[in-house]
């Protein structure tokens, strides 16, 4: 399988919930790192915190990219919290080792975010 291939199968597993099927997709080394918070995941940490975030809904893949050993997709991931549901975009770039995923990097945004003032002409 390439990158995208890989990539794809990992977040349709994480939109079906299939919590323990990550970890096929998964280098032992790897690391996934937030961007937006400075956060950082090992495979067990990464995993934990996908099956236990609160409120989880959705996840559907809106655009994918990639090659043999790197790839790329955006994503709508819907929950729900003390407002009902919640819209998200995220950003994630994955690089792989042995077919496996080693590197994430995700950026995630609130979509109902608003541009800062003096932001556009």
């Amino acid at each position: 399988m390439d990158a995208a291939e890989v990539l794809s199968r990992l977040m349709l597993a994480i939109d079906e919930r299939r919590w323990s099927d990550l970890g096929q997709y998964l280098h032992p080394g790897f690391v996934c790192r937030y961007v937006h918070t400075g956060d950082s995941f090992n495979w067990a940490e990464w995993i934990a915190l996908n099956e236990s975030y609160p409120g989880f809904d959705h996840l559907r893949v809106q655009d994918l990219v990639g090659g043999d050993d790197a790839a790329a997709c955006r994503s709508h991931v819907t929950g729900t919290g003390e407002n009902g549901l919640n819209h998200f975009e995220c950003a994630t770039f994955v690089r792989l080792t042995d077919g496996l995923v080693e590197t994430m990097t995700e950026v995630w945004t609130d979509v109902a975010q608003s541009a800062p003032g003096g932001a556009r002409p």
